[in-house]
């Protein structure tokens, strides 16, 4: 007897698999592409299913911007804030954040960015989350000694660096990038560079290690 699909059997879901669903449809094919019916059919269930977990698209689309809030703006504000011995420590966790596998989602910043072309909505956030990205990197460098107009060019390089990285989509292995970050750290602080100990430190914190093949 042929297993019941899991439409005929009557199964919703979860609220957590449609909005999983429609992270990757976003992030593979842009918002026009995140519709009911075609999440439906990819998680084999009914399009009625849907509406036990959201009133209508535009509630789907806005958990998806909240999960670009949580997975983006959160986890850059708390690197600023994460302990270090020294300001280019400091920098250091801001820049780990950024790396693959870490704590901000460069595809969905991506995604989301693209969508706000066609979305006041979306673009009117994307903004506010820059406003607020900046404000916790001018704020780690002031705590570090920096006038406020100097904090606010450093803070502004830092992220722009930062996002030039992901709308341009660069592709850099570690073994490349990883010799780089010690000399933008160098810039981004005015001078200060990493001491061997911090580098040895990141390192660890990426399972990298400067031997290991191109």
């Amino acid at each position: 007897m042929k297993e019941q699909s899991l439409t005929e059997s009557g199964w919703r879901g979860s609220p957590e698999g449609w909005l999983e669903a429609a992270y990757d449809v976003l992030i593979d094919s842009g918002v026009d592409a995140v519709k009911i019916m075609p999440l439906a059919n990819r998680l084999k269930l009914s399009r009625t299913s849907f509406y036990w977990f959201f009133k209508d698209r535009d509630e789907l689309l806005k958990a998806l911007s909240n999960r670009w809030e949580e997975c983006t703006t959160a986890p850059l504000i708390a690197a600023t804030q994460e302990y270090a011995e020294s300001e280019a420590e400091s920098l250091l966790n801001v820049v780990s954040c950024f790396l693959p596998d870490q704590g901000f989602d460069v595809r969905l910043e991506f995604a989301v960015r693209s969508w706000a072309l066609q979305d006041a909505g979306i673009m009117a956030r994307v903004q506010d989350a820059d406003q607020k990205r900046l404000a916790a990197l001018r704020a780690l460098l002031e705590k570090w000694g920096h006038e406020p107009m100097d904090a606010d060019v450093r803070a502004r390089t830092i992220y722009l660096v930062q996002i030039g990285y992901i709308s341009m989509q660069v592709k850099e292995p570690l073994s490349v990038r990883m010799p780089r970050i010690p000399h933008y750290v160098e810039i981004y602080s005015g001078g200060k560079r990493p001491a061997a100990r911090e580098i040895a430190r990141f390192h660890a914190r990426h399972g990298y290690s400067e031997t290991e093949p191109s």
